[in-house]
């Protein structure tokens, strides 16, 4: 008989068992929910609700329980549904009906939104942790590259000359606003819904703050039938998850491109890459593509969660029970992609002469030109026309604008003179652009020092709620 099974004449058929069964993927949960039943016996026997002795009984076997579980040696099955309803039977297994005490004064329901909390911050700390090693990386290869140009693009077509340093400080500062939405949402999850009960609380006389103060809570989820019926929380870390793997993804797809024949701007190492079964020429960059493929399943995620819950009633209802795989899967896809991203990033070797090349065979610096004759009080109206007559002459001449002499500079305007040939320059066009935020190269070491100050911040975070997090089964 099922441990619910009191009020039944028959066994549910076993193809319902199969179907609503939630121990294949919910067992992650299997530490989670054990920790959050240390707390709650604790709190049980601190109320006078169960002896103590009960309670140290309970708590010595549910130690046991996830020795068991961590080793692989206990049986979880689906007939016993889920996680808690698994851990609940193997303690009873272990210690004898008492074990039956711990469920007193909580529901399933309060219980499994519980133990994703716990599960969510846990995750939320160690992808905030990837970022920042991400960052590193990027920093360091900004470091490296401060004398290093390439062309900036829009419309994937070449704007302005920019450096290499710029670019990567560029998607630093998108990751650092991606940890900055996980810390602010974090005290949103850090809430404990334990004591809700089903939806209207328990009549045992628990504490509700000592458990949230023993798992290391901010608090507790305040109404009842707000803590087990909605998960926000959980959608609020999807989105910013999509947010994440989008910038991932953009990246992934300028290293697609930069290390292709055509542009030749980056090489990325061989433990990166991967080759083909047919062309032994080949070396694919088949983690950037995966990565930049693997957005799609996480979109999917975030709308998945979203459309199970907008037409559910308070409170619980079993749709519920589809808000972790599409959680879990995010979770595992986005610490794989940091993990690899950081190493890939460090050891991808730049190619500075090709990128330089490149800025020197276009026309990214004819806003420069433009710039030039504004200064000498040309309006920029009548200045952006000269140029582009400059540029069609190039084009048709075969050439670029720092390959025309100074007489056919002057035919296009008389205020051009030969300082015009330091102007037009890579070197100077870029640290032309000294204003704050710009691609100078002063201005992109004040980028990475300010960047610096913000990642030793992070890290002083994660030191501080990986220190919070798990505490109990420390």
């Amino acid at each position: 008989m099922k441990l619910w099974g009191g009020r039944f004449t028959k066994p549910t058929n076993e193809l319902v068992d199969e179907y609503t069964a939630s121990i294949r993927f919910d067992q992650k949960l299997a530490q989670y929910d054990i920790q959050g039943s240390l707390a709650h016996v604790t709190m049980l026997a601190k109320c006078n609700i169960i002896p103590h002795e009960d309670a140290e009984t309970i708590k010595k076997g549910l130690k046991i329980v996830a020795d068991k579980i961590t080793a692989g040696e206990a049986e979880l099955t689906e007939a016993n549904e889920d996680i808690h309803m698994n851990v609940e039977k193997l303690l009873i297994d272990e210690i004898g009906a008492v074990g039956g005490k711990l469920h007193t004064g909580r529901s399933r329901n309060d219980q499994v939104a519980l133990d994703m909390r716990l599960y969510l911050r846990d995750a939320i700390v160690t992808i905030v942790e990837l970022l920042s090693n991400l960052q590193t990386s990027l920093i360091e290869q900004a470091n490296a590259n401060l004398e290093t140009i390439l062309p900036g693009y829009t419309h994937l077509q070449r704007a302005q000359p920019v450096l290499f340093a710029h670019h990567m400080m560029a998607y630093v500062s998108m990751f650092e606003r991606d940890i900055e939405r996980l810390k602010g949402s974090f005290p949103r999850v850090n809430r404990s819904p334990l004591g809700a009960g089903a939806l209207a609380g328990t009549t045992f006389p628990i504490d509700r703050h000592f458990v949230a103060e023993q798992l290391n809570f901010d608090g507790i989820v305040e109404n009842s039938l707000d803590a087990v019926s909605d998960r926000d929380f959980v959608v609020e870390f999807l989105a910013n998850a999509s947010l994440i793997i989008m910038h991932l993804s953009r990246l992934s797809e300028e290293l697609v491109q930069w290390s292709s024949a055509e542009f030749k701007f980056v090489e990325l190492d061989d433990a990166f890459c991967t080759g083909s079964s047919m062309m032994p020429q080949k070396k694919n960059p088949d983690v950037a593509e995966l990565v930049r493929g693997k957005s799609g399943r996480v979109y999917g995620h975030l709308i998945g969660m979203l459309t199970t819950l907008k037409g559910l009633p308070i409170a619980y209802n079993k749709d519920m029970q589809e808000d972790k795989e599409g959680m879990f899967d995010t979770v595992e896809t986005l610490k794989g992609a940091l993990a690899l991203f950081a190493p890939m990033i460090s050891t991808m070797e730049v190619k500075k002469e090709n990128m330089y090349a490149a800025v020197a065979e276009d026309f990214s610096n004819a806003t420069d030109l433009a710039d030039y004759l504004v200064n000498k009080e040309l309006p920029f109206r009548e200045a952006h026309a000269v140029v582009g007559q400059a540029v069609l002459y190039c084009i048709q001449s075969n050439k670029f604008l720092l390959d025309l002499t100074m007489e056919e500079f002057k035919q296009f305007s008389e205020l051009i003179d030969e300082d015009i040939y330091h102007v037009l320059k890579p070197e100077t066009v870029v640290n032309a652009r000294d204003v704050a935020g710009g691609t100078a190269k002063g201005r992109v070491q004040e980028q990475i020092s300010f960047a610096n100050q913000r990642l030793n911040d992070t890290k002083e975070w994660v030191s501080t709620f990986a220190e919070k997090v798990n505490v109990w089964m420390k």
